[in-house]
């Protein structure tokens, strides 16, 4: 492999790495703890192996009791490195045969081989200036735990693994189920060899290994290199070299077996996570929240508040001075609910009736639709966590929702222009009426002392001061007909934009609280997607 292939397979399994890295962070409170802890711990062991020696290819025999593992080891070798037979009836830890010795020794540390033999150079083990060390490995099938954990841990470890079968049982399920299938993403390191064909009738052998092939394909090893071998004979042996050679000089095996590792890993957290995309939010379910909130929050009562409120001071600004008095004796229903100030800011609290049974149940049910809409199509698990992001922030709904509407603006001390010029002509109005009561006060008082009485000007043969009585009367009255119409209109305008600035209100507090830990989730969802896709080497 060239310099720079080998420069951008490394730079594609830092990607790869740095993606399930991402993945693992995102899907932490979401996904079960035991998947993300065993990606955790493949990308420790990654980050531990890259750090050793990447001249030493690590290739380890695996195989059951019986199967001649430890003779083919040797066979393979060219060396009595593992002593077999009845001396050594069962592999009970690992030893390493190692070509090359330069750098395998913290290699060696980390796999936890103590038993190690620095062979003599084979040929195409040593001769081209590479590394390789061969691992015999205790029998998968062992009673003893301690055997099988050893197994388990060094099929994590190893960059190239080779499964020794036998004719008897290369068809166990144990094998099989245990050990192969689940190591279906790593057949680009994976190498089978049916040991002890000597044991076959010759016209035998090519059928049980195509058999072997079809179960291996079952596996999801459909690609895999069966190769045949007798470890007493010497057939195959050379073939069984040849192939792990050729797996050592190529140097991919230790990216490769990383790459499967991440594959693997990746299809695991996407069978935990489920697959899809949220629907996100939406400004219509928003607005519908918003909706919802505003009205559990008492807003329409408010926005009626500001309406009552604006017509009761129109009419104490611009109604019959005789009368508008009487409205001292009405209570402002804003300054009742305590949104009567100059200062919104300065209020903490309004005096709204406090959030019920009903209210509690609306807020909750707008919550709950809100989340239902952001988390459609959204895989189990995440959609369980958008919908707790939403009610996350539930139980300060009601104390929030006061506080903003006791901090808008309702514009309550805004005076219309139209007061003063209604107030002024309301007072003329009354002077005139006033005036002309004077006038007939004194001409009644002149003819009650029987003293002369002036001539009264006439219009139309009306007394002057009875017309000023009339027409300012009724000029009284009709400014205040006009003016509740006016303040009526103006109520209507002033109360739509008080509905505006509450629900912008009740909208801010929806964001925060409800929509914007939503969003969060949904764009954890959204990263994680494409943080798992690129992980699978997309």
């Amino acid at each position: 492999m060239s310099r720079h292939g080998a420069a951008r397979e490394a730079s594609e399994l830092d990607r790869r790495l740095a993606a399930l890295k991402d993945a693992r962070e995102l899907g932490d409170g979401v996904l079960p703890d035991a998947s993300l802890d065993e990606v955790r711990r493949l990308l420790d062991r990654a980050g531990s192996r890259r750090s050793l020696s990447a001249e030493h290819t690590v290739v380890g025999f695996f195989g059951a009791t019986g199967s001649g593992k430890s003779s083919l080891f040797n066979a393979v070798s060219g060396a009595e490195i593992a002593t077999a037979a009845a001396r050594r009836p069962t592999t009970s830890e690992p030893l390493a045969g190692v070509w090359g010795a330069d750098g395998s020794e913290p290699l060696l540390d980390w796999l936890e081989v103590r038993n190690r033999h620095h062979a003599d150079p084979v040929a195409g083990f040593a001769d081209e200036g590479t590394g390789l060390i061969l691992l015999d490995l205790p029998d998968f099938d062992s009673t003893r735990a301690a055997n099988r954990a050893i197994v388990e841990r060094m099929v994590g470890l190893v960059d190239v693994l080779v499964w020794v079968l036998d004719p008897q049982k290369y068809a166990d399920a144990a094998v099989h189920n245990d050990f192969l299938a689940p190591m279906a993403a790593h057949g680009a390191v994976t190498l089978v060899v049916l040991n002890q064909i000597d044991r076959l009738p010759e016209r035998d052998v090519e059928p049980v290994l195509e058999s072997l092939k079809g179960i291996l394909a079952r596996d999801g090893l459909g690609t895999v290199q069966v190769l045949g071998a007798s470890a007493l004979t010497g057939k195959g042996v050379d073939r069984v070299r040849n192939a792990i050679r050729g797996v050592v000089l190529r140097r991919q095996a230790l990216s490769q077996r990383l790459a499967a590792d991440v594959s693997r890993a990746s299809r695991q957290l996407t069978e935990v996570s489920g697959t899809g995309e949220a629907a996100g939010v939406r400004k219509a379910s928003t607005a519908r929240l918003t909706e919802e909130l505003a009205t559990a929050a008492n807003v329409p009562l408010v926005v009626d508040a500001v309406a009552t409120s604006y017509r009761m001071e129109s009419t104490r600004r611009t109604g019959w001075p005789v009368t508008r008095w009487l409205l001292r004796f009405r209570a402002d229903p804003l300054r009742r609910l305590n949104l009567k100030s100059s200062a919104p800011s300065q209020l903490n609290r309004t005096s709204l009736p406090p959030a019920g049974a009903p209210e509690r149940a609306r807020t909750d049910a707008a919550v709950r639709e809100f989340a239902d809409a952001a988390s459609e199509g959204a895989p189990g698990p995440w959609r369980a966590a958008i919908r707790g992001a939403a009610r996350e922030g539930r139980d300060a709904l009601p104390d929030a929702l006061d506080q903003a509407i006791a901090g808008t603006d309702l514009m309550t001390f805004r005076k219309s222009w139209w007061w003063g010029v209604f107030n002024v002509v309301q007072w003329l109005a009354l002077a005139v009426v006033v005036g002309g009561l004077g006038w007939l006060g004194v001409l009644a008082g002149l003819a009650y002392f029987q003293l002369p009485v002036p001539d009264v000007p006439r219009v139309e043969g009306w007394p002057l001061p009875t017309l000023m009585i009339a027409g300012g009367v009724a000029l009284g009255i009709f400014l205040a007909l006009t003016g509740k119409v006016i303040s009526a209109g103006a109520a209507r305008s002033r109360a739509a934009k008080a509905r505006k600035r509450l629900r912008a209100a009740v909208g801010k507090v929806a964001g925060d609280l409800v929509v914007e830990p939503v969003e969060i989730e949904v764009s954890r969802l959204s990263s994680f997607n494409s943080a798992l896709k690129a992980a699978g080497g997309a």
